[in-house]
């Protein structure tokens, strides 16, 4: 009967998890700031999104020693931020391939 219990208590912690880590996450990204002027038409676009996203964890390695970020600014907005992303994942795979084991 007492591991019933334990497995009732360790379900509920999951689900308490569950509800705070977004809020946590909602509340934190809230207080995010993006100075005037981040968009610019005439700056990076999808391919250089691409290819910024592709590079991402080499310049990560890279940004430890020397004053460079990894992430164009400003950029053309979410045509850039799409680019990143699918470069990014291009490393990973995505998550069809975790979906698939």
């Amino acid at each position: 009967m007492s591991s019933a219990k334990g497995r009732d208590r360790s379900g509920l912690r999951c689900g308490v998890l569950a509800v705070a880590i977004p809020f946590v996450i909602l509340g934190l990204t809230g207080c995010a700031y993006q100075p005037s002027g981040a968009l610019s038409p005439s700056g990076p676009g999808f391919w250089l999104g691409l290819w910024h996203g592709f590079i991402a964890p080499i310049s990560l390695v890279g940004s430890l020693f020397s004053d460079h970020r990894i992430y164009a600014f400003p950029n053309a907005g979410v045509i850039y931020d799409l680019g990143f992303v699918l470069g990014l994942s291009a490393w990973g795979g995505g998550g069809a391939y975790s979906a698939r084991s």
